[in-house]
């Protein structure tokens, strides 16, 4: 609304108005009808309170980019993460459990989205498949991140890797979450040095393949039916990739206690003790670890999708705290300082949608991810969610830490995204080896 400048003589009555009721009157005396409208009409303005403009975190329309299909795609997801999963993702957080009972509303979603085309990790293109990773996120980290190794990582190792009849035998029930995947390649004592050689080892024995060694972390195993297990082939040290099912003896799985973080996902130590796996579970399709290299491009290139999407949760409850919190009788939006918080967090979610959205359109464009768009694109979104959550939490102040407000489960998650998928340091170093021909890796 534009602002009221009001007659020297009406300022002079506002100065007035503590003052005698004979002095008030005198001052009154020589104005106009028109400026008794101006004062009454001043008066209304700041009475009328102020129309809140609605919270918009794609400040630059990047889902403008989206065919009217595929909006209807990310909508679909969008609503269901609000009305199904962000009413419980708090209380299963705070008890460090999975909500088992979504997983048949879950299929029906994936399938009406994901489904609707034949499988592959990205089976709705590179752009839309991140869009669906962030609206994921955006929700809850620990949702995305169960659907990221289920359907990226266990079911994308069987569809790169597999073989005709091992793709047939386990994509179909994984599709529609009749059997939940897991996968394992970090082991305690080796997690960014997994390239320079696995202690995990297998060696083949009368038509079987036998495992020993331990793995951790491991996502989504305690309830899994399956899991991709790697290790190192004996004769000849190349990674070998192997289906354990649930029961197989010698596969013994632990449950990882003491998380901060993404606390709903169920992650595990896992003990192979001369565990036996029969030649049809082996993927025969690897060829070392260039091929989980180029498989963990793609799925890295969805988390930096999904760190955009918690910078994106957290901003928007943070807009929404500051649009409605009362402090020195103002909302505290109105202040200067929650004001540059805001617009800094508006910039990284902005600038991190914006890269990611020209990573995926080159992806679509050459039919592959490279790994240097998909590391640059996580170690930039990896900073600015870090940054963003921080910002976040620091506007609501005392609440921040509350699970209440979601903002410490976003700020709490996101340690979690920085470092898994590669991490910032290792993924610098796969940019910095492209861009100056050098590999600086130990």
């Amino acid at each position: 609304m534009a602002l009221i400048t009001l007659p020297a003589s009406l300022t002079r009555v506002m100065q007035q108005v503590n003052a005698p009721f004979a002095d008030t009157f005198r001052a009154l005396r020589g104005i106009t009808p028109q400026e008794i409208g101006l004062l009454l009409k001043s008066i209304a303005a700041k009475r009328r309170p102020k129309r809140v403009p609605p919270i918009n975190s794609d400040f630059f329309d990047i889902l403008g980019e989206l065919s009217p299909e595929e909006r209807l795609i990310q909508q679909k997801i969008r609503s269901y993460m609000e009305e199904k999963i962000r009413p419980l993702a708090n209380s299963y957080w705070e008890r460090g459990e999975f909500p088992h009972e979504i997983v048949p509303s879950f299929a029906r979603l994936v399938a009406e989205t994901f489904g609707t085309r034949p499988y592959a990790i990205d089976a709705l293109g590179p752009v839309l498949t991140g869009v669906a990773c962030m609206e994921l996120a955006r929700v809850d980290p620990s949702i995305y991140t169960f659907f990221g190794v289920h359907w990226g990582l266990c079911m994308g190792s069987i569809d790169l890797f597999g073989s005709a009849e091992q793709k047939q035998r386990w994509l179909p029930p994984m599709q529609r979450f009749e059997l939940i995947g897991s996968w394992a390649l970090t082991e305690p004592d080796v997690g960014s040095a997994t390239a320079a050689g696995l202690t995990t080892t297998a060696r083949f024995e009368r038509g079987y393949w036998v495992l020993n060694g331990a793995k951790k972390w491991s996502g989504n195993a305690p309830i899994a039916d399956l899991n991709i297990i790697w290790a190192r082939d004996v004769s000849n040290n190349q990674v070998q990739g192997f289906i354990v099912e649930r029961g197989t003896p010698g596969y013994e799985v632990e449950r990882l206690e003491g998380k901060i973080a993404l606390r709903t996902v169920q992650n595990a130590n896992i003990r192979l003790v001369n565990c036996r796996v029969p030649e049809a579970n082996r993927l025969p399709n690897v060829g070392g670890f260039r091929g989980i290299a180029r498989q963990l491009a793609i799925t890295r290139a969805a988390v930096a999708w999904a760190m955009t999407g918690v910078a994106m949760g957290a901003y928007e409850k943070a807009l929404a705290y500051a649009q409605q919190r009362i402090q020195f009788g103002r909302p505290i939006g109105g202040f200067q300082l929650v004001q540059n918080s805001l617009v800094q967090m508006l910039a990284n979610v902005t600038a991190m949608q914006t890269m990611c959205l020209r990573m995926s359109q080159i992806a679509a464009r050459n039919g592959n991810i490279s790994h240097e768009h998909a590391s640059l694109a996580k170690v930039f979104c990896g900073e600015k969610m870090r940054e963003t959550v921080a910002l976040a939490r620091a506007v609501f102040g005392g609440n921040g830490i509350l699970l209440e407000h979601e903002v410490a489960r976003y700020f709490a998650d996101a340690e979690a995204l920085y470092s898994y998928e590669g991490t910032h340091e290792m993924n610098t170093l796969i940019v910095g080896r492209a861009i100056t021909g050098m590999s600086a890796f130990v």
